[in-house]
């Protein structure tokens, strides 16, 4: 039986938005195992700045529940039984995303997906980048880690979450250079940037935050901002993630 936990929005969290305090980062959790579900509420719920709403034990229960109750980050499991967490991490953001990506930072219609994983499974891990991972968390990562790892993805202007995203990625980097119409297309996206956000472009796929763009550039960081909203735009990228997958595919960056 689907083991779904809904949490609505109370009146105090409205009253602290309308006070001017910023509400707390909603969060759903996505797992089979009901112990690792209680264990992830309860950390989550410890900290004032986040707050579970949802919980679901497998895919189709994920894709019914956040139909219908908004979370900013998804914590998904990667193996469940029935709809696992790639088709259900599909099926989530397929709607959400308009054509071009977000066109600026920080507006995905969607939530941001971090994906449960563990390094024994590189298919996964790429077909969850592609199905549109904002990042990825090792199960047996450490509370802290797993805490920051939803901040910095909620924020979006870090390009790799979890700090296993970009080891990750570097394992799974002989697969993303294969050959294929996708990667084709990526790099004719990339062709078409100017040269500013070329160099923009690069710095994103080092890894560096608007802020160290900006200061690596000598310009003012929403400067940086209007770029990195263009480049997400014409890459089709949905976030910073997904544009640092391009990067990869297309040789511009080298594990």
């Amino acid at each position: 039986m689907d083991s779904i936990t809904e949490t609505p929005a109370g009146s105090h969290h409205a009253s602290e938005a309308d006070d001017g305090v910023t509400p707390p980062i909603r969060v759903a959790i996505v797992d089979d195992q009901h112990l690792v579900r209680s264990g992830f509420a309860m950390l989550i719920n410890s900290q004032p700045d986040l707050r579970v709403v949802s919980e679901a034990a497998n895919g189709e229960a994920a894709v019914r529940a956040l139909a219908s109750t908004r979370a900013d980050v998804v914590m998904m499991d990667v193996r469940m039984p029935g709809m696992d967490g790639i088709e259900a991490t599909r099926r989530i953001l397929a709607d959400r995303t308009p054509p071009g990506g977000e066109g600026a930072e920080g507006a995905a219609a969607g939530p941001r997906i971090v994906v449960l994983t563990t390094f024994d499974l590189d298919e996964y891990a790429l077909a969850a980048i592609h199905a549109g991972a904002s990042g990825f968390l090792l199960k047996d990562a450490p509370p802290e880690e797993l805490l920051e790892a939803i901040r910095t993805v909620h924020r979006g202007d870090a390009v790799i979450a979890p700090s296993t995203t970009r080891r990750l990625l570097d394992h799974v980097a002989p697969l993303l250079r294969r050959p294929s119409p996708e990667q084709h297309a990526h790099a004719e996206a990339v062709a078409r940037l100017t040269v500013r956000e070329r160099e923009v472009f690069g710095l994103i796929a080092q890894g560096l935050s608007n802020p160290e763009i900006a200061a690596k550039l000598f310009l003012s960081e929403a400067t940086v901002k209007t770029h990195v909203g263009h480049i997400l735009a014409k890459l089709g990228a949905r976030d910073r993630v997904q544009a640092v997958v391009m990067a990869y595919e297309t040789g511009i960056v080298r594990p």
